[in-house]
């Protein structure tokens, strides 16, 4: 059985996250734009520093920071960050981004995954139109940009997911 056009992006953006170096959650995201792919990206240290899987400890975990605090202090550069970096502004506009989290401990699918508050502000600034996030093999999340734009959680003062 042929399966439908959003989880075999999602698949792909999958694979994608198997080169991430994060020991909490890798993900992995891709852009698309009228059926072809624009870019991907996986979390891991900015070219030429050590990855946290090399260096065996993530900061974050050893402070015992919640999930979606203090991203200062991750040494990564976000699977939508790398994503949104290796493509061109013109090809992003109206784009949609696929994203699939997994937790490095066991495998599982992030729950409730969602882009952080500054992915969030990068894929608008960005131009893409919608993410859809994975939340098992064949379910998935479509979220519209412009609810990130309505829902600013900068003027609420809220933290993490």
């Amino acid at each position: 059985m042929r399966i439908d056009k959003i989880n075999y992006y999602l698949d792909i953006a999958e694979a994608t996250l198997e080169r991430g170096t994060c020991l909490r959650r890798n993900f992995g995201a891709i852009i698309v734009k009228n059926d072809e792919i624009i870019s991907t990206g996986y979390v891991g240290a900015p070219r030429g520093r050590k990855n946290c899987c090399d260096l065996k400890y993530c900061t974050r975990e050893k402070l015992n920071i919640p999930r979606g605090q203090r991203y200062e202090l991750c040494r990564s550069v976000h699977a939508e960050q790398n994503a949104i970096i290796s493509a061109k502004r013109s090809d992003m506009i109206d784009s949609t981004l696929y994203l699939v989290g997994k937790n490095y401990k066991d495998g599982s699918y992030v729950e409730k995954a969602m882009p952080c508050a500054l992915c969030k502000r990068m894929i608008i600034n960005a131009g893409i139109k919608q993410v859809i996030i994975r939340n098992s093999k064949t379910k998935y999340t479509v979220v519209d940009v412009n609810s990130f734009i309505e829902n600013d959680e900068s003027l609420e003062g809220v933290f993490g997911y």
